[in-house]
């Protein structure tokens, strides 16, 4: 063989090798890149479901602060309701206190006026509390209260709600009790004391509870100096309003029973 043969076939099998030896290095390196490619396809889908599971927590989260802002607005709320509530019940005590005052000084006062016109004699009854009246009426109690009794006429049998104009039925009812008082009672001095629940004066002639009751008392007062033997200077009358329940306003019955006209028997005698 020539030698320039012999040199391109040495030349030819050179290139071929070369050629086949980068085939296999290209080949790796797709095989690699095509891993890398997987690798990243995988790292791609974690990264997306990460994505979805931070997006579900912030809408969580967004939710939570949601609903924390509105318990701190109720809770602002309730604690303003609160205040307000304080702030009435202080001014109703306040006007509480100030109506143990005047009352306090009318009794003062009437009893003064009576003792000065002669009529009066304040004389202990030591056996006022030995028994207690039998008044058989519906709706009508009677209890000891320290050195007092007390006659509760129902204020629903009385008067309309909310209203100081004596039902019919209602005169005769206060005369037939009347009449109990003046048998087991002639000459002891009474007190007519008008009580309300805690609802609110809705409408009709009176400002507030404490004018209903006094005009209830007096409405009573009105009867029993006008249709029995009991005599004005025997009596005195007072408006509690809401501030001495029998037993709780929670529910209607108990506002029921706390609407009531109360005739109070005191051991003092008027003559």
């Amino acid at each position: 063989m020539p030698a320039r043969a012999s040199w391109l076939l040495a030349l030819t099998l050179t290139v071929v090798a070369g050629c086949a030896e980068n085939s296999m290095v290209l080949k790796g390196q797709v095989n690699q890149f095509q891993e890398q490619q997987l690798a990243m396809a995988r790292q791609n889908e974690q990264l997306q479901q990460r994505a979805a599971a931070l997006d579900r927590d912030n809408q969580e989260l967004g939710t939570l602060l949601a609903q924390a802002r509105q318990r701190s607005q109720l809770t602002e709320d309730q604690v303003a309701t609160l205040r307000d509530q304080l702030r009435g019940v202080t001014a109703e005590l306040a006007q509480t206190r100030q109506q143990k005052q005047v009352t306090a000084e009318q009794v003062e006062a009437l009893t003064a006026s009576m003792r000065r016109r002669g009529g009066v004699t304040i004389t202990p009854n030591n056996s006022l509390l030995d028994s207690l009246p039998v008044i058989d009426e519906p709706g009508v109690h009677v209890r000891r209260d320290g050195d007092v009794i007390r006659i509760e006429l129902p204020g629903d049998d009385l008067f309309p709600l909310g209203n100081n104009e004596l039902k019919v039925q209602a005169v005769e009812l206060i005369v037939r009790i009347a009449a109990e008082l003046l048998s087991a009672y002639p000459n002891q001095m009474i007190g007519l004391e008008g009580h309300t629940d805690n609802e609110p004066v809705q409408g009709g002639a009176f400002r507030d509870s404490h004018e209903l009751s006094v005009a209830q008392a007096k409405a009573v007062y009105e009867v029993l100096v006008s249709r029995t033997r009991l005599q004005p200077g025997q009596l005195f009358l007072a408006g509690h309003e809401a501030n001495h329940p029998i037993v709780s306003n929670a529910t209607l019955e108990g506002r029921r029973r706390n609407r009531r006209v109360e005739l109070v028997i005191y051991p003092e005698t008027w003559r």
